[in-house]
């Protein structure tokens, strides 16, 4: 095995009003056959509307990888702290009340 080998290595640029990020406290996903859409949406209460803040769109292959990541990173977390994460394993995920539009 060649150990002199260079890995594959990008580098990510993070632009200061993208660090600030953008909060979302819900999630709607959707998928055809060929990609997984994940829209992120701010609700506020008592708001007629709420409001798409952020559209993700992947490949099946990195829905699963994200799917993956995210499973990984929650168990780290919750390895390293008394707070656990709430317990989904009953969880319905609802259905209707919340119309998109694309």
């Amino acid at each position: 095995m060649d150990n002199n080998k260079p890995t594959n290595q990008i580098q990510i640029e993070l632009s200061e009003e993208m660090a600030q990020g953008t909060y979302a406290n819900l999630a709607i996903i959707s998928h055809s056959t060929s990609e997984f859409i994940l829209d992120f949406i701010r609700v506020v209460p008592g708001a007629p509307k709420a409001q798409v803040k952020s559209r993700v769109i992947l490949t099946p292959d990195n829905a699963k990888r994200l799917l993956f990541a995210l499973q990984d990173n929650i168990s780290k977390f919750e390895g390293q702290t008394e707070n656990k994460t709430a317990n989904f394993e009953d969880f319905v995920p609802p259905v209707g009340g919340v119309k998109g539009q694309a």
